[in-house]
């Protein structure tokens, strides 16, 4: 849970400290040249920006790729909707805040901390906050799709500058990415299960079984495969362990 309340409080950092007495919709500048809001502004922001949290774990985390391939797990064993869609997104958000909890906690040491005991401003908390998870989908993120959209954008980086790239290039780049390896992941999990079926259904059709669906008896042994084998641990560790953290 740590991991949320760095981000909720790291992405609305100017909602903190509201001196009493100030107008509604109001704002002073301080002897020092900073600026401070009135609580309904920053009320207003908070409520306005809290609606980009989810977009925010979906596009900056792992979150993507986790559970594109349990969805893809699920089709592969043909359970239907089994598990359901709330196991799946609950599995994939926890195993989100595993897979990302180094770099929550550089942000927490970086940049929350320090605002929290009023040693930088917002602007160098957010920035701060931001460097890890820059850091984070650079490591993830293919060369050819990070240059695709660099080059889209009309933007030329190299190795030397690739923390002055923007949100705005880096964010499609790196789900592209993450597209691309959760459908190479999904593959291979389809290919052990794709060859019991087939091979159900040449039984089925040798012995004359043609009114007998294939998937009704391909199912029972898959799943006794996929638990055998203990799948489960084998999906998720190699999910986890498809994450470079530095």
């Amino acid at each position: 849970m740590k991991g949320l309340l760095i981000l909720l409080a790291l992405f609305f950092p100017a909602v903190g400290f509201a001196e009493p007495g100030m107008q509604a919709l109001s704002m002073s500048v301080n002897p020092d040249g900073t600026e401070t809001y009135s609580l309904s502004i920053q009320v207003l922001v908070l409520m306005t920006l809290l609606t980009f949290i989810p977009a925010g774990v979906l596009a900056m985390t792992s979150f993507a790729r986790i559970v594109i391939v349990l969805a893809l797990l699920r089709q592969a064993l043909g359970t239907m909707s089994t598990p359901t869609n709330q196991i799946i997104i609950g599995l994939a958000l926890f195993m989100t805040f595993f897979v990302m909890a180094p770099v929550f906690d550089r942000v927490y040491n970086d940049a929350f901390e320090p605002y929290m005991n009023e040693e930088i401003s917002s602007e160098d908390a957010l920035l701060r906050a931001s460097q890890p998870f820059k850091r984070f989908m650079l490591d993830q993120v293919r060369e050819t799709d990070l240059a695709l959209f660099a080059d889209m954008s009309g933007q030329e980086f190299s190795e030397d500058n690739l923390g002055d790239i923007p949100f705005s290039v880096l964010v499609p780049a790196f789900l592209t990415s993450e597209l691309k390896t959760a459908f190479q992941i999904g593959f291979m999990i389809f290919i052990p299960f794709l060859i019991i079926d087939l091979v159900v259904a040449s039984v089925l059709m040798a012995m004359g079984m043609m009114m007998l669906s294939p998937l009704i008896v391909s199912l029972p042994f898959k799943i006794m495969m996929f638990v055998l084998i203990d799948g489960w641990v084998l999906v998720l560790g190699t999910l986890a362990s498809s994450f470079y953290v530095a």
